[in-house]
């Protein structure tokens, strides 16, 4: 399936959704966003790699704030930081780098991000790229990501299950974890006090098999 450029969704979603599907229906359907400590200190991190601008140090050329779209997946956004690695043929290899204020988180939704960047690049530039980094501010540490087939395919799934989710255009019933008291959402989304049960799992299969 190839999506038309009236389609596509933000690459961010892909985050939000493998994060949690409520969070990314509270965000991108009904425009809902609440800013907290962690999430201002995470824009303005964003927002001063965007105004570095552009480098080049020895074989590796650096370009930030890159504009990205992938009909294929159905997306559109921006890499944080694309490093280009000159290689030994002379042509230049793409490193997409994702920058998070925090630290590693124990799922992988911030690897489907990255990964979904490097499934953009590879369709825009019509390369390979087999590996990038995500940068934590918090621990100042680079942690590299192979995006292996696994990944891909995590990927490739979290984007038609968010396009699913954004085309019904209805927002999930709260599941809470413990994850939820970190969310900028907490107060809106009120997962302790929604009662209604019903697995998000349940919800995204329905609306699979109607779509």
């Amino acid at each position: 399936m190839t999506y038309s450029e009236d389609d596509l969704i933000q690459l961010s979603s892909l985050q939000h959704f493998a994060f949690c599907p409520r969070q990314c229906a509270l965000i991108h359907i009904e425009q809902v966003w609440s800013e907290n400590r962690l999430t201002a200190e995470g824009r303005i991190m964003h927002e001063h790699v965007h105004e570095e601008g552009s480098e080049s140090r020895g074989d590796v050329r650096i370009e930030r704030g890159v504009p990205l779209r992938s009909l294929r997946l159905g997306l559109s956004g921006k890499a944080d930081v694309v490093e280009y690695h000159r290689q030994p043929d002379g042509t230049w290899l793409p490193f997409p780098v994702e920058y998070k204020h925090g630290k590693p988180k124990a799922d992988d939704s911030d690897k489907v991000q990255l990964c979904a960047q490097a499934i953009c690049l590879e369709e825009m530039l019509n390369v390979g790229i087999p590996c990038g980094a995500l940068f934590y501010g918090k621990t100042r540490r680079r942690l590299d990501v192979v995006f292996d087939e696994t990944l891909r395919r995590e990927t490739e799934a979290a984007a038609k299950e968010a396009h699913t989710l954004i085309d019904a255009g209805v927002t999930p019933t709260p599941v809470y974890s413990k994850r939820c008291e970190s969310c900028s959402l907490f107060a809106e989304c009120m997962p302790k006090t929604m009662q209604k049960k019903r697995t998000v799992n349940s919800y995204l299969k329905r609306m699979l098999d109607e779509a």
